[in-house]
C-alpha cells in the first residue's frame, strides 16, 4: 500500500475540507481593492488616480470608465519601457525581478512582461489551490508518490542588471519549492539545458529511470517529446516506459485538436486536466473531472473583466476598441464569447492578454478558452473564430478516419476573389478535394455567418494537406522550439505568403 501516498491525499482532503470557496463577487472587488491600494503611489497609480477610485461608490464601475484598455504595446510603450530604462515604482510597487519573454503565436520573444514577486507568489498559491483539486479526480495514493516531468523552456534565464528574463514556464520551475524537488523532472540540470533538442534527448535517455505520473506541457511540444523518448527506447508506447503516468496537464491551447494524435502514443487513457498559465498569471484550472473546462482564480491577484467578442468592437490588428462595453464577472452569460481582460499584482492594468474565453458555467465561473482575438477570421464578413475552426477540424477527423494535430487558415484572393485557404497537417489518406468540401459543409452548418460569407464574396474553400511535423519546424525557423510557443492559426496574407514560401522549401528539400 502506498502509504505515504495515503498520507498525501489526506492531508489534500483536510485542506479542501477547511478551504471553502470564496464568494466570487466578494474575491474580485477585494482583489481590485487590493490592487488599487497597493499601487496608488506608483507612477502609473498617481497618473490615473487610485486614491480618488479607492473613495468611490461602486469601485469597480468607477475603475473601468477612468482606466483605459491597453494591450501589450500600448502599456510597454507608454509605462513598462520606462522599467527597462532603471525606474522603479512604475505600474507596480519597486522593480520587477523577473520579465517573461512571451513568444505567444509569433514566434518572436518581443514581448517582455514584467513578473513581480507578488506574482510568483500568487502563481504558487494557485498551484496550491490546483494540487487540493486533484482530490476530485478520484486518483490513487500511489500517484502521489509518483514523480512529475514539466516540459517548459530553460530554467537557465537570461541575467540582466537587476532581473532575470525567461519564458513564464523557465520562471516558474526555477523557482519551485525545495521540498516539490524530489517529484520535480527531468530535474535542475537537464531543465537548464537552453537547446530544446538537446534537453529532450537528455529527457529521452534518463526516461527509464524516472516513474512518471504526470506530465505538464503544451500539447505540440509535449507529443514531440513523446515521440523522441519512444523513438530512443525503441518502444511503441509512453506507458512501456512510464507505466503509472496517469495524467496529463495541458495548457495554453485547446487539447481536443491533439487528442487522437496522443492516444496514439498512449497505451491506456490517461486523465486530462487543462490549467490556464500565461505570461501574465496562473488565471484559471480544471478543477473536476466532469467538464474539460477551468475555474477562474478569482481571489489571488488577478482582476478580471469581459468584452463581448463581436466584430463591432474589434480593431484589424485586434485590440479592442476604446469604447467596447465592458462586464464584471457577476454579469457574464454562459456559451457567450468574450475578449479577456486582467489587472494583475505585476502592474498589468485593464490588459488584453489576445485570448477569447466563454462561459460554460456561471455559477462555478468555469470557462473555456475558445481563441485569439487576433485569431479572428473575418474577411468578408466570415466570422470564424478559433472554437470553430477547431471544432470542424476534429468533425473531419471523424468523417475521414484520420489525424490533424495542426492546422493553419488565411482569407487570400485567387483571380480576384477571396478564398479560404487551409493547410491541414494530416496524418492518414484523404482527397484534398473532400477535404475541402466537407470542411465547407461543416462551417456552413455551425456558422451562419459564414454560410452567408460563402454565398457572396467568399467564393470558395481549398485545402493543402502536409505533414503535421511542418508546423514546429516553422516555429523552430522562427529559433522558437518548446515552452509557451503556439502556431498561428489565422495569419494575415503577407505572414501567410512567407508561411507557404517556408513550406514550399520544406517539399523541395525532400
Amino acid at each position: 500500500m502506498a502509504v505515504i501516498g495515503s498520507i498525501i491525499k489526506g492531508l489534500i482532503h483536510a485542506r479542501d475540507a477547511v478551504v471553502s470557496e470564496p464568494d466570487p463577487f466578494e474575491a474580485q472587488e477585494k482583489v481590485l481593492r487590493d490592487l488599487l491600494e497597493k499601487a496608488k503611489d506608483t507612477a502609473f497609480g498617481k497618473h490615473y488616480k487610485f486614491a480618488e477610485l479607492l473613495k468611490a461608490e461602486d469601485v469597480k464601475k468607477e475603475f473601468a470608465s477612468k482606466i483605459p484598455f491597453f494591450d501589450y504595446n500600448k502599456i510597454n510603450k507608454e509605462w513598462w519601457q520606462k522599467m527597462h530604462e532603471g525606474h522603479k515604482d512604475v505600474t507596480w510597487p519597486g522593480k520587477p525581478p523577473y520579465f517573461a519573454l512571451s513568444s505567444g503565436t509569433t514566434g518572436k520573444s518581443s514581448k517582455r512582461i514584467p513578473v513581480t514577486n507578488d506574482m510568483t507568489e500568487a502563481i504558487r498559491q494557485t498551484g496550491i489551490q490546483q494540487v487540493g483539486a486533484l482530490v476530485n479526480f478520484d486518483l490513487p495514493p500511489d500517484f502521489f508518490e509518483k514523480e512529475i516531468m514539466m516540459l517548459g523552456s530553460s530554467t537557465d534565464l537570461d541575467k540582466k542588471e537587476n532581473h532575470e528574463e525567461g519564458e513564464i514556464s523557465g520562471i516558474s520551475a526555477s523557482n519551485i519549492p525545495f521540498w516539490f524537488r524530489n517529484f520535480y523532472k527531468p530535474g535542475v540540470e537537464i531543465a537548464e539545458i537552453e537547446d530544446w533538442d538537446e534537453r529532450v534527448l537528455e529527457i529521452a535517455k534518463k526516461a527509464k529511470d524516472w516513474d512518471i505520473g504526470a506530465i505538464v506541457g503544451i500539447p505540440s511540444w509535449t507529443e514531440l517529446m513523446i515521440k523522441k523518448i519512444l523513438e530512443y527506447n525503441k518502444v511503441d508506447n509512453i506507458h512501456q516506459i512510464w507505466p503509472n503516468l496517469q495524467v496529463f496537464s495541458t495548457g495554453g491551447v485547446a487539447f481536443e485538436p491533439y487528442e487522437k494524435a496522443f492516444e496514439k502514443l498512449f497505451a491506456r487513457p490517461v486523465t486530462v486536466i487543462d490549467t490556464y498559465l500565461a505570461s501574465e498569471g496562473f488565471l484559471a484550472f480544471q478543477s473536476r473531472p466532469e467538464t474539460g473546462s477551468m475555474q477562474l482564480v478569482l481571489n489571488n491577484g488577478i482582476y478580471f473583466e469581459f468584452v463581448p467578442f463581436k466584430p463591432e468592437y474589434i480593431e484589424e490588428d485586434g485590440s479592442l476598441k476604446p469604447d467596447a462595453p465592458v462586464i464584471p464577472v457577476e454579469e457574464v452569460q454562459e456559451e457567450e464569447d468574450y475578449v479577456l481582460i486582467i489587472s494583475t499584482v505585476s502592474g498589468a492594468w485593464r490588459y488584453l492578454i489576445g485570448d477569447t474565453v466563454k462561459f460554460t458555467d456561471v455559477e462555478k465561473k468555469e470557462i473555456r478558452i475558445t481563441g485569439r482575438t487576433k485569431f479572428f477570421l473575418n474577411v468578408v464578413g466570415s466570422q470564424l473564430s478559433v472554437n470553430k475552426m477547431n471544432d470542424a477540424v476534429k468533425e473531419l477527423e471523424k468523417k475521414f478516419g484520420i489525424t490533424i494535430p495542426e492546422f493553419t487558415i488565411s482569407a487570400v484572393k485567387k483571380e480576384g476573389e477571396f478564398i479560404h485557404k487551409w493547410y491541414l497537417g494530416v496524418e492518414g489518406e484523404a482527397d484534398e478535394a473532400e477535404l475541402a468540401s466537407a470542411l465547407d459543409k461543416i462551417l456552413k452548418n455551425a456558422n451562419k455567418n459564414y454560410k452567408v460569407a460563402r454565398q457572396k464574396a467568399l467564393k470558395g474553400v481549398e485545402v493543402v494537406k502536409i505533414s503535421p511535423d511542418v508546423f514546429p519546424k516553422w516555429s523552430a525557423r522562427n529559433k522558437k522550439k518548446g515552452g509557451q510557443v503556439k502556431m498561428e492559426k489565422v495569419m494575415k496574407e503577407e505572414k501567410f505568403a512567407e508561411w507557404e514560401n517556408f513550406v514550399n522549401s520544406m517539399a523541395n528539400k525532400q
